[in-house]
This record gives C-alpha cells, sequence and structure tokens, in this order.
C-alpha cells in the first residue's frame, strides 16, 4: 500500500469562503472580504461557547446587533459610521470564531494581531477608517459591555452580582432589549437581521 506523502512548505494560512473569495489571515487584504460571507459565518458563531439557554445558539451575528442597539440608547447621537463600526466590532470572528476572554488570556497577544489585522481590512472595505478615534472605540466598547452583562444574566447562567464584577453594571436600557434581541434566532433569522440592519446603514 502506498504511504500518503506530507506536503511540505509553509502551512496554508488563509481560509476559503462560500463566496470564493480566499482570505488571507497573516495578510488580509479588502478585496477579499465579502458581507455574505461575514454575515453567513457570524450566524453560525456561538457565543459563551455555546453555554446559553434556548433552542438555537446566540451567535456573534445577533450580539452584534444587540451592541449596536445598545450603542444608539446610550449614544443617541452617534452617527451611522459609528453605528456600522459597532455593528463590524466583532466581524473578524466570521474567520477566526469567537474566542472567550478567558482562553484568550491563556494564549497572550498572537489571537488579538490577528484580530487586529483582519478588522483594520474589514473596516477599509465597508469605508471606515482601519484604526477608529478612541472616543469612538469606547462607546463601542461600553456597548459591547452592557450586551456582555444582559447575555450573561438573561442567557449564560451568571448570577447578577458576578456579571456586575466582570461586565460592568446593567446598562439599564429603556429599550425592550429582552424581547427583541435576547431570544436566540436560527441561524437563518440572524444572518437576514444583521444584512439588514447593514445595507440600512450604508444606504
Amino acid at each position: 500500500m502506498a504511504k500518503a506523502t506530507v506536503t511540505s512548505g509553509t502551512p496554508r494560512a488563509w481560509q476559503r469562503m462560500l463566496s470564493g473569495r480566499r482570505l488571507d489571515l497573516l495578510d488580509p487584504s479588502p478585496l477579499d472580504i465579502e458581507l455574505a460571507d461575514i454575515a453567513h459565518g457570524l450566524a453560525r458563531m456561538a457565543r459563551w461557547n455555546g453555554q446559553t439557554n434556548g433552542p438555537h445558539i446566540f451567535s456573534v451575528a445577533q450580539h452584534s446587533l444587540l451592541v449596536e442597539a445598545i450603542m444608539r440608547a446610550q449614544a443617541p447621537r452617534a452617527d451611522d459610521r459609528l453605528s456600522l463600526a459597532a455593528l463590524l466590532h466583532d466581524s473578524p470572528e466570521y474567520v477566526i470564531g469567537d474566542m472567550i476572554s478567558p482562553f484568550k488570556a491563556v494564549i497572550g497577544d498572537a489571537y488579538k494581531k490577528v484580530e487586529h489585522r483582519l478588522l483594520a481590512a474589514i473596516h477599509l472595505r465597508f469605508g471606515l477608517p482601519a484604526e477608529l478615534d478612541p472616543k469612538m472605540t469606547k462607546t463601542i466598547k461600553n456597548a459591547d459591555m452592557g450586551a456582555a452583562y444582559l447575555e450573561a444574566t438573561r442567557l449564560a447562567g451568571f448570577a447578577e452580582a458576578e456579571a456586575k464584577r466582570l461586565f460592568g453594571k446593567d446598562p439599564c436600557l429603556e429599550i425592550d432589549v429582552e424581547a427583541d434581541y435576547l431570544t436566540p434566532w436560527s441561524a437563518g433569522k440572524a444572518e437576514k437581521r444583521f444584512l439588514e440592519r447593514f445595507k440600512a446603514l450604508v444606504a
């Protein structure tokens, strides 16, 4: 029986997408980034390693919509560019997955470097600066932490005291996020809602 040969050379560092694009993780090009690939991937990527209540995963796509909704509630004068940046804040995860914070701490800066390169390319692809203004970044981060608090206490089994210690206080929103954003959707619905919101922001 013939033995399988091992291909030598540089390990593959790219992923082929359903769109046919081949995205290089070491040197991502904005030209290889497609919205359809992002929406499809994020809608099938589980937050909290899938440790959430409900018949469906709570996807990164749904989380992204929640963060954007919280950001708009907290900063009602925010323009559509900031809303778009909020919607895309976790978009690199369509390629590299949603790695929980404890594991990021274990592996150090390697993940963050790849994530940073991908996010810069995604920003450029959709007309945003590669590096956001620090004020924009802080506004989005505040909304992201608020979303984490709500997801932790409503879906992931955290006690309120523990969630407050890890993620900060309850954002106490006037909008009904419970009904609109914290019931896990199917992958198809999450993908559709993500695409609809993106198109509304860039229209």
